[in-house]
């Protein structure tokens, strides 16, 4: 006998139609625990307390609307014009208890952190020849970084946290607005530079950029702002960056405020030459590859800096390639190199400093690819570096509800996935006896993580 086929059914036996939006049904019944997670760590204190918005009459104060983002970006959404569908979700708004901004207030909101005088105060002070600057920050949005700051001492208050190593490194946020200024790798856009504490999760700090800065440019302010933001719980402090931040400034600053640090070298032709002097039988073997093979050494080089500047060690590394590709290419072994205050091998060493591709990489590609932060709202710098910021803080706080109350299995789990797992879930809305209840539809499994979820939250906060 042949194989069946199954007949063709053709369209879908269905049809679409409206129907009038009551108030009690809504496909956002686990967003709330987002709001549910800023509460508890009483970010609307926070808000309140650092972000003072101007004098006339508002519809939204500055927690709604700081809130509004968060539950934007949370949902997935990731230009302003997204607010349309949220706020006419009447059902969200009464499990949120407020009525969500509209896409114009959200971008009035953005326009109030953009200080146009602050820009010409920048670009007044360049030195003769140089082009590019780093704009000081509004008061409003100054205000926003506090409150990241205080999201970060309360998530780390709950676990007493005694240790923090800081990763922090650039990243590119194309944009083709007019006002973007042209990037190393040829496109238009901004260069936003980020500090995660890598045991916690958490962006303990940022600085929104024009794409034509030089990542090396005034790296040390940044710096001393992140360490300033983590909790006087933590005894011991490590740093991890790229080669942008290897100057002597930076490296001084470190060394002299105790903080262990590995920062990758730029390869000096002195230091390439002293790599390259290094006997044979010095260089240990530490990974052989498909298409080379990496050994590692440490290398004799003291830089040419002031008599003051601290004693480092410089750890180099050989990437040599296998023997048909030596012989086909004429290729010759390459130097790389990381400077370290820290004591242990230098095997675990370059190993440990290496880790920082897993922690501020994975920041950069969830913040713009899953949180909004890649696609900026507008020409007006200031407005973009709140968007950005907003977005690291969405970040933050879902973090924290991954780490404070969600079950182990979710706790790795990506934004993406937390909508299918979590967030984006209908729910029957109703009141009873005084209460609101949201019906969480045939989803046993996800209501016991909700309630678990929600008791964890506010175990440890004020009602």
């Amino acid at each position: 006998m042949g194989l069946r086929r199954e007949r063709h059914q053709g369209r879908l036996p269905f049809e679409y139609a409206v129907a009038e939006d009551e108030g009690t049904v809504t496909a956002y019944g686990g967003l709330p625990l987002v709001v549910d997670t800023m509460r508890s760590l009483q970010l609307d204190d926070a808000i309140r307390e650092h972000m003072a918005l101007g004098e006339r009459a508002r519809k939204h104060d500055a927690v709604g609307l700081v809130e509004g983002h968060v539950l934007l970006m949370a949902a997935g959404g990731e230009c302003l014009d997204d607010f349309a569908m949220l706020s006419k979700d009447k059902a969200l708004s009464r499990l949120i208890d407020r009525e969500l901004p509209s896409p114009e207030t959200a971008r009035r909101f953005l326009y109030e952190f953009h200080d146009e005088t602050l820009i010409e105060a920048a670009k007044a002070a360049l030195p003769a020849g140089e082009v590019s600057y780093v704009p000081a920050e509004n008061a409003l949005l100054q205000g926003l970084g506090r409150v990241q700051r205080d999201l970060v001492h309360a998530v780390a208050a709950r676990g007493r946290a005694k240790l923090a190593t800081l990763d922090i490194d650039g990243t590119i946020a194309e944009s083709h607005k007019r006002e973007a200024q042209e990037h190393f790798e040829g496109g238009r856009g901004y260069q936003p530079v980020v500090a995660i504490w890598a045991e916690q999760d958490l962006v303990v700090a940022d600085e929104f950029r024009d794409g034509n800065v030089p990542a090396g440019k005034d790296t040390l302010p940044l710096t001393k702002r992140a360490f300033s933001s983590l909790p006087e719980t933590v005894i011991e402090r490590r740093f991890r960056a790229d080669s942008a931040y290897y100057n002597e400034e930076q490296i001084t600053w470190l060394d002299g405020a105790g903080i262990e640090f590995t920062i990758s070298a730029d390869m000096s032709p002195s230091l390439k030459a002293a790599c390259a002097s290094i006997a044979e039988t010095e260089w240990k073997l530490l990974e052989e590859r498909a298409e080379e093979t990496v050994h590692v050494a440490e290398i004799p080089y003291v830089p040419s800096w002031k008599k003051s500047a601290p004693v480092v060690r410089y750890l180099g590394v050989r990437f040599t390639p296998v023997q048909g590709e030596l012989f086909e290419r004429g290729a010759k072994p390459k130097h790389l190199a990381v400077v370290t205050n820290r004591k242990g091998s230098v095997e675990k060493l370059l190993k440990w400093h290496w880790e920082k591709a897993g922690t501020i990489e994975h920041v950069h590609d969830v913040v713009k690819n899953e949180l909004g932060g890649g696609v900026l709202p507008c020409g007006r710098f200031g407005a973009n570096a709140a968007w950005f910021r907003l977005s690291l803080l969405t970040y933050n706080v879902l973090s924290a509800l991954k780490s404070i109350a969600l079950p182990p299995s979710l706790q790795t789990a990506r934004p993406k996935r937390l909508r299918f797992q979590m967030l984006v879930m209908p729910a029957i809305v109703a009141s009873h006896a005084r209460r609101l209840i949201a019906h969480l539809i045939d989803r046993v499994g996800q209501a016991t993580n909700m309630v678990a979820s929600r008791v964890e939250l506010w175990r440890y906060s004020p009602a």
